[in-house]
């Protein structure tokens, strides 16, 4: 099997890692994957109807994966359905619609989904929100970590019966951000200063699904056979959005035994996951308690 190609790179400020512009995949590689996994339906979750999720779920059905699009905005998932059905000629691309703010409404996506009975290879959560005024959902969270965290928690949770039936080459693709770097854990999941910072609290949404990911990670030693990845969202000026969906199609496509679970990727390589002198690495020590408040809250039994 052949390696991949080398990429020309863009030099970023001197916190970030560089930019590769080159995104294209040895033939070769993706004919072991799909051959390999022929008699497999390849399915992915995500917030899919614009951004990066769309060109996430663009680029794995023109491998000829069968993606499930969950959106919360039906007309709007319609429409990027149709789109990557036209461009790629791929018809097994799905909408499902679900509110993943909710709870109760990601519950009731998991409990019909789940009688298709259709193994899960490939979940990737990426549905993201940075709203920068204090909103409250129905259910009484804080809307940010309503989608970020506890919609992260519950939709991986809840999907975890699908991804065993694809073991052991089901996994788990979290899409982070760059902002986690400036932000260590803390137990105040939902912003308690009368004082809401939006981007703040975006940054540490993004800080706990690392923490997340490795918390997984750590579970899934001893129960299961899939794997786990962060991977950072950089899209707009930095890189298009199909630039910055290279590497989350790339953690799909990779063959298991050359992936680590729990890491955080970066161009399609294994990335540190704090900074020096930022002060987050002993704050994961907290995510116990962090874990089993998500588990309250959702009221899931993990």
């Amino acid at each position: 099997m052949g390696e991949f190609p080398p990429q020309k790179t863009q030099k970023l400020p001197e916190t970030s890692v560089s930019v590769r512009l080159e995104l294209h995949y040895p033939l070769e590689l993706l004919q072991c994957f799909f051959s390999r996994h022929g008699d497999k339906q390849l399915s992915g979750f995500m917030g899919a109807n614009s951004g990066i999720g769309f060109a996430t779920a663009e680029g794995l059905a023109s491998r000829g994966a069968n993606v499930y699009m969950v959106c919360r905005n039906k007309e709007r998932g319609e429409a990027a359905q149709s789109k990557i059905q036209s461009d790629t000629g791929n018809q097994n691309v799905h909408l499902e619609v679900c509110d993943l703010s909710s709870v109760s409404d990601i519950k009731s996506f998991a409990s019909q989904f789940s009688s298709k009975n259709v193994p899960v290879h490939i979940l990737v959560n990426n549905a993201g929100l940075l709203e920068h005024n204090r909103i409250t959902t129905s259910e009484g969270f804080e809307l940010n970590f309503a989608v970020n965290v506890l919609g992260t928690y519950a939709m991986t949770e809840l999907m975890l019966p699908l991804l065993e039936k694809a073991a052991p080459d089901a996994r788990v693709i979290t899409v982070s951000s760059g902002g986690m770097y400036t932000t260590p854990l803390t137990k105040d999941l939902q912003f308690s200063d009368e004082n809401f910072n939006g981007v703040q609290q975006y940054s540490q949404n993004k800080r706990v699904q690392v923490a997340l990911t490795e918390k997984w990670a750590e579970i899934n030693k001893k129960q299961g056979d899939w794997i786990l990845f962060n991977a950072p969202s950089l899209s707009g000026k930095l890189r298009t959005n199909e630039e910055g969906a290279d590497t989350i199609i790339w953690l799909a496509l990779q063959p298991k035994e050359k992936l680590v679970s729990g890491s955080f990727y970066f161009d399609r390589a294994e990335a540190p996951k704090h900074l020096m002198f930022a002060a987050t690495s002993g704050s994961h020590a907290v995510i116990d308690s962090i874990f089993e408040s998500l588990k309250s809250l959702s009221s899931i039994s993990a």
